[in-house]
């Protein structure tokens, strides 16, 4: 996909330049209005997909990155490895509609600075940008509480978290494919895997999601994709 650069003047240069990296061109343009507003920050660029991404970063330097985990093909999470490994003074913010207490220690494991749900205020988008181009770590209040919880404890698990929990990096961006609409097939080319691979991650997240069948994992799949929660009894079969 190509990646549209905003234009820059000698004004703007001091901004804090922000790349943004999600499918939904609404989101673009509503973070980029909001930091429009903003005297110390702007859109840099916009960037559909991880290619498009890596190359707006090779090519423009940004100071900060803001990016989904929902992406066609390569997923914001192994987005999240390439920019580590390539971009490793690069701070990133994961923007995400899914649950960060599911996601938000998977993202900052993966080497992300920080991680905000779509559903937060705006003036909170601009404080975690702010508070992670300025070398910190930025998460909600509660996800803070609930981790801090966690070392208190020792690191142990809480009983009483989601199924999806258990997942591993590689399950969940299986499980998000097959939410998509992917087909075995389909989801094995846009991770690079064989077939019979992708099949034995569908085992495996249907065994921890106590499914038992193929289209008990769509249905769950597609429900999680769109943010609904999915949790309970599998729903039947037909």
């Amino acid at each position: 996909m190509a990646t549209r650069a905003a234009g820059q003047s000698s004004a703007s240069a001091a901004k804090l330049r922000v790349l943004l990296v999600d499918d939904h061109p609404i989101v673009g343009r509503a973070v980029a209005g909001l930091l429009a507003q903003e005297p110390d920050m702007a859109v840099c660029a916009t960037a559909h997909d991880t290619r498009a991404a890596l190359g707006a970063i090779g090519k423009l330097n940004p100071d900060v990155a803001v990016v989904d985990i929902s992406l066609p093909g390569t997923s914001g999470l192994e987005l999240l490895g390439e920019l580590a490994a390539r971009f490793p003074k690069l701070p990133v913010l994961v923007f995400s509609q899914h649950d960060e207490a599911l996601y938000a220690e998977r993202c900052l494991r993966a080497g992300a600075r920080g991680y905000l749900m779509k559903d937060a205020p705006p003036e909170e988008l601009v404080n975690a940008l702010r508070r992670i181009a300025g070398g910190k770590v930025y998460v909600s209040e509660k996800m803070t509480s609930a981790m801090l919880s966690k070392v208190v404890k020792g690191g142990a698990p809480q009983a009483a978290g989601s199924p999806i929990e258990r997942l591993t990096n590689r399950e969940m961006e299986v499980f998000r494919l097959i939410g998509q609409g992917f087909t075995t097939r389909q989801a094995a080319g846009a991770l690079a895997l064989s077939p019979k691979t992708v099949e034995s991650h569908c085992a495996k997240i249907k065994e921890k999601l106590g499914l038992h069948h193929v289209v008990q994992l769509q249905q769950r799949a597609a429900l999680w994709v769109k943010g609904i929660p999915a949790e309970g009894p599998p729903p039947p079969s037909s």
